[in-house]
């Protein structure tokens, strides 16, 4: 089975890292995986999205115009990226950032209260660990104890204090959604 995602928001919302970090768990469970960065104009503050393709099989290209899985961490994310969502796929949207309805009624839209969750967590910055729980936990693409592993390998060093609040952060959006 292939799945592709898109992971979209604004550069410093750490949408890059969630995508590094679904590559990564596919790859520890011996799927095949492609990650493919675009970023806009600048890079804090400027719109950024990757594209994640996580399948059993070879993969032909990493890039896409639809995906099954589309994560909208921002307005200009959905009002972009909400078309490109494929009939009965996933649409995640941050609530706490997005205040518009998506029109799509042929797909599955998942609302997760990121910067929420993680401000009660004590941490902003871990809004996009909380999305990527909610994701996770929805489409069971990879276990949680791959994305764990590849949270390990990504955090490993200097940010290894971070590991233990972001798996906290992934747990809380898992719970978010189920």
């Amino acid at each position: 089975m292939t799945t592709r995602f898109i992971f979209a928001g604004f550069g410093g919302q750490g949408v890059m890292l969630m995508g590094q970090i679904l590559s990564l768990a596919g790859m520890l469970e011996g799927k095949h995986v492609t990650w493919m960065p675009s970023y806009g104009p600048e890079m804090r503050g400027g719109t950024a999205n990757c594209t994640v393709v996580v399948s059993d099989e070879e993969v032909a290209s990493p890039v896409t115009s639809q995906a099954e899985v589309i994560v909208a961490m921002n307005i200009p994310s959905l009002l972009k990226f909400e078309k490109a969502v494929t009939p009965g796929g996933y649409l995640f949207i941050n609530q706490s950032v997005v205040d518009r309805e998506p029109t799509r009624t042929d797909i599955n839209i998942v609302k997760v209260p990121c910067n929420e969750i993680a401000d009660a967590l004590g941490n902003l910055k871990v809004a996009n660990m909380v999305m990527l729980g909610a994701v996770v936990e929805r489409t069971k693409v990879v276990s949680i104890n791959s994305i764990f592993s590849a949270l390990e390998k990504k955090l490993a060093g200097g940010k290894a204090s971070l590991i233990e609040i972001n798996k906290e952060a992934i747990r809380k959006g898992m719970e978010a959604v189920k």
